[in-house]
């Protein structure tokens, strides 16, 4: 069985440094990831949609090497988890709890 060589083990403590709490930093770890996912889905969807036709015929699905490669290189990047995890071990991630509304 291959192992990704991007995954590595993580310590548990400096993820939990940045907040004292190590649920906290996974939850802020993992909306930062949505919201990397969410960007690059639309970044995706934007240049696919520039090779988007009315009418689909054989030929077109297999010439179409450039939206091949656009796919491709989408898929060979970083998932949005690792790199919501490096952003956040080095401090380039802003969090903050919605404040409570008070009582009048």
């Amino acid at each position: 069985m291959a192992i990704n060589p991007s995954i590595i083990t993580r310590d548990l403590d400096k993820i939990a440094d940045k907040t004292e709490n190590i649920y906290e930093s996974l939850h802020i770890v993992g909306q930062r990831a949505k919201q990397i996912s969410n960007t690059l889905k639309e970044e995706l969807n934007m240049k696919l949609s520039e090779f988007a036709s009315t009418v689909d015929n054989l030929e077109e699905v297999f010439e179409n090497k450039e939206q091949i490669e656009i796919s491709k290189f989408y898929e060979r990047m970083p998932k949005p988890s690792t790199l919501a995890m490096e952003e956040f071990m080095e401090g380039k991630v802003y969090s903050r709890f919605p404040e409570e509304p008070t009582a009048e």
